[in-house]
C-alpha cells in the first residue's frame, strides 16, 4: 500500500520535529493534500495507526485538509480553481492552463506535548 510507505516517510519528519523540540509525544498533525497527490486520504486516515504505533505520534490526531486544484491560463494570465479531470481556466474556459498546485501534499502543522501530560 502506497499510503502507508507516506505515512512511514510522513512519521519520519514528525519524529525529528519532536525530538528536535524535545517533545515528548505528538497530539495533532494537520496535512494538506492536493487531490492529484496521489495520495488517497482515505487510504492514509487507514495506514496511519499501523505506521504510527510504538512512535510519539501513536495518538496523535491526524488532520487531513484537501486543497485546491489552481491553474494558471496561457491565454489570459489568469489563476483559478479547477476541477481534476477538467483543468481549464475558470476565467475565459481557455485549455492551456499551467498547474500552480494541487498535486502536491504538505506538512502545514505538528502540535507537540513536551510536558508529557
Amino acid at each position: 500500500m502506497h499510503e502507508l510507505s507516506v505515512c512511514l516517510s510522513l512519521l519520519q519528519q514528525v519524529e525529528t520535529i519532536a525530538r528536535e523540540r524535545n517533545a515528548v509525544k505528538v497530539t495533532a498533525i494537520t496535512l494538506n493534500i492536493g487531490p492529484l497527490s496521489g495520495v488517497e486520504p482515505e487510504l492514509l486516515k487507514n495506514a496511519y495507526p499501523l505506521a504510527a504505533a510504538g512512535t510519539v505520534a501513536e495518538y496523535a490526531e491526524l488532520i487531513m485538509n484537501i486543497a485546491d486544484i489552481v491553474v494558471r491560463c496561457s491565454q489570459c494570465d489568469s489563476e483559478t480553481t479547477a476541477t481534476p479531470n477538467k483543468l481549464l481556466c475558470g476565467t475565459c474556459g481557455d485549455f492551456r492552463t499551467q498547474l500552480v498546485s494541487g498535486d502536491e501534499m504538505t506538512l502545514m502543522r505538528v502540535e507537540l506535548d513536551a510536558s508529557g501530560g
